[in-house]
Parts: structure tokens; sequence; C-alpha cells
């Protein structure tokens, strides 16, 4: 009975990993995400342009960034209005002032409480769920460091690509030395 239940036990664990697995034709961008203190860090966003440079789906924008605070916090204002090396380039590519509420909800989400391995996974779809025209893709991941220390990763994907794993490039706004472990072992595979 004891082998029955172990192998029991063996499979379901299993069937749950492969499950958990990205599915073919997806891409993968992970990072490892390290928890600072003060203000004006933690803030990033994962999103997806087409070749000719719009935004065809943001991934995750973190919740300070999108709806943020007034100063006074006595209402909601958005962060990056005030602190404006909030994520600039997704702010200015995905056109930021011009969505709703609403549309801010749809990829929002709490800034990680804790460190630890984020992952983001792109089905080839738009921000409305249907399949993008075939073609080729920009991947980004914008993070704010401190004040004016931003770090943007990018990679190229094409669609129907071979599973692998895609090249990013790193650049900076302005290079600080200060909260720069926030963001690490930054990857990307396409499955």
């Amino acid at each position: 009975m004891k082998k029955i239940i172990s192998l029991l036990f063996v499979c379901t664990v299993s069937t749950l990993l492969a499950s958990c697995a990205s599915k073919p034709g997806t891409v993968e961008l992970s990072f490892n995400y390290t928890k600072q203190a003060g203000p004006g860090s933690n803030q990033y966003a994962v999103w997806i342009e087409d070749a000719a440079g719009k935004v065809v789906k943001t991934l995750f924008v973190t919740e300070f960034t999108s709806k943020g605070r007034s100063r006074d916090g006595s209402k909601p204002a958005r962060g990056y209005t005030y602190r404006t090396s909030c994520m600039p380039t997704w702010v200015k590519h995905v056109g930021a002032e011009s969505l709703t509420d609403e549309q801010m909800d749809a990829f929002t989400g709490a800034t990680p409480a804790q460190s630890g391995v984020q992952t983001f996974t792109w089905d080839f779809t738009d921000q409305a769920g249907k399949p993008v025209a075939k073609g080729t893709y920009r991947v980004y991941l914008e993070a704010t460091y401190n004040g004016n220390s931003v770090v943007t990763y990018t990679g190229t994907v094409t669609s129907g690509q071979k599973p692998g794993e895609l090249k990013l490039d790193k650049s900076y706004m302005e290079e600080s030395e200060d909260r720069k472990d926030m963001i690490s072992d930054v990857t990307a595979k396409v499955f």
C-alpha cells in the first residue's frame, strides 16, 4: 500500500510540475528581484512591442507607477506623474497618460513584498488576448533603481522561432551603483 501511495504522490507531483512549465510558442522572461529600502526603487515593468515600436501588451507594471498616491496621501495620483524618472521608457511607449484606470488595472500588480525570482510569460497575444500577427517583437524589462538610475533590458523574438535563449541587451538611463542589485540574473527563453 505504501508503494502505491508513494507512486501516486510521485505521479501527481510530476504532473503538476509538467503543467507549470511554459507552453510551446511562449516567451518567458525571468529575473531575480531583491527588494530595496528607500523611495524611488522597487519599480519595474515588463512589456512587448511590435517591429514598429507599438506596445502590443504590458505583462506587468508595479502598482506605485500606475496608481501611486499624491504626495500628501489624500488622493491617488499615478506615480510616474510626480516621480518622472519612474520607468520613463514604459510610460512614453505605452502612452500612459491616455490609459484609463481600468486599462491600467489589467496589468498592474503589487510591488513584490519579498525578494525572489519573478517570471513573466507572453503567449503571442495582444492586450485583449487576441493572437498577434506573425512577425518580430521586442521584449522589454525596465526597472527604476533609484532616482534617475534606470536599467532597460531588451531582446527580439520572432513568431515561430525555435526554442532557446533570447539575447538581451542592457542599457542604463543613468548608471548608479546604489540599489543596483534590485534586478539581476535576467534571462529570456522561447519555448
